[in-house]
């Protein structure tokens, strides 16, 4: 496994991430340890998880489930590169969401309780809030650093404005401010190269893509036998909406002879300050299946077909005007 550095930090990581959000709700615990023990095995060594995944409103379930296994013992806290992320909704007071300095102090303690570990790699926030300053939150990021909590923040969801705001706020404070941003990205969805990933690579961010097979679309739906009689009506109407483009993609797939979901990751591992999209599956063939990405490597003929299937943007203002 060739690692990467996570943005300008020295932090060196896998170059996908495995994303937990399916462990609870459509993994079992058991298959769960499975997954994480396999990942190891395979060198990935970057988890990523959220106090709020897990299907069940405020016992953070998911991270419950990766403490237990750390739990374990035999070096998985020690060779984990663990982020887990604070501001969704955990309870019906409030308090119990958001980024104020109180919400942040206690959500931290609640996911280092649940994970069974005395800090976090990366505590990212899962969303910007626009009712707390960010002077107020990168205080609560620094108290927690100094408390040996966290060692690095991160950001998802941000607009590219957001980010600039929060990094020029960390540099008058003296802090090393974001080194990652979580943000949705893949083949379907380039709006991010408008603005996000351009401010990420200017301030030294490693860029996360979530949802990088754009919810299966870009998993090679089309050849899958239960295509139509899904019960996702959100991904049948994608389906519908995209199909040419999808049949398109699957076809330049099958002349390089490689899978959908690979050839989806390997293009975004070629983008402009990506570190390591996140793959989240549900079963040991998945993740096993997903590896094969780190090894291809798309040529700029291959990367241009793409381009002319899924369009996607210039960095603003270019994208806007002339």
């Amino acid at each position: 496994m060739d690692y990467v550095k996570l943005g300008r930090s020295g932090l060196q990581v896998s170059p996908l991430c495995l994303g937990t959000m399916n462990f609870g709700p459509r993994t079992s615990e058991e298959d769960s340890f499975a997954i994480m023990d396999r990942a190891h095995e395979l060198g990935l060594n970057f988890f990523d998880t959220a106090n709020v995944y897990g299907g069940v409103k405020g016992e953070g379930v998911t991270e419950g489930i990766l403490g237990r296994w750390f739990a374990q013992g035999g070096g998985r806290r020690e060779r984990t590169v663990i982020a887990t992320k604070v501001y969704g909704d955990m309870g019906d007071w409030p308090n119990e969401r958001g980024l104020s300095a109180l919400s942040i102090r206690r959500a931290c303690d609640a996911s280092l309780k649940r994970m069974r570990t005395d800090h976090i790699d990366i505590y990212q926030a899962h969303h910007v809030d626009r009712g707390t300053p960010f002077d107020e939150f990168w205080e609560a990021m620094e108290v927690l650093r100094q408390q040996g909590k966290i060692i690095y923040v991160g950001s998802s969801n941000f607009a590219g404005w957001h980010i600039a705001k929060a990094q020029e706020s960390a540099a008058r404070r003296g802090f090393t401010g974001l080194v990652s941003e979580q943000t949705h990205y893949n083949l379907l969805t380039r709006a991010p190269e408008l603005e996000v990933l351009p401010a990420c690579e200017d301030y030294g961010l490693g860029v996360i893509p979530w949802s990088p097979l754009a919810g299966g679309l870009l998993g090679g739906v089309l050849r899958k036998p239960d295509k139509g009689r899904s019960g996702d009506e959100h991904m049948l109407r994608q389906l519908d909406k995209h199909r040419d483009r999808i049949e398109q993609y699957e076809k330049f797939c099958d002349e390089l002879g490689e899978e959908p979901a690979n050839v989806a990751l390997a293009w975004l591992l070629k983008q402009r300050a990506v570190a390591a999209p996140i793959i989240g599956p549900r079963t040991l063939a998945q993740l096993e299946g997903s590896l094969r990405a780190v090894e291809i490597d798309l040529d700029d003929v291959a990367l241009a077909r793409l381009d002319e299937i899924f369009p996607g943007h210039r960095t603003a203002p270019e994208d806007y005007a002339w």
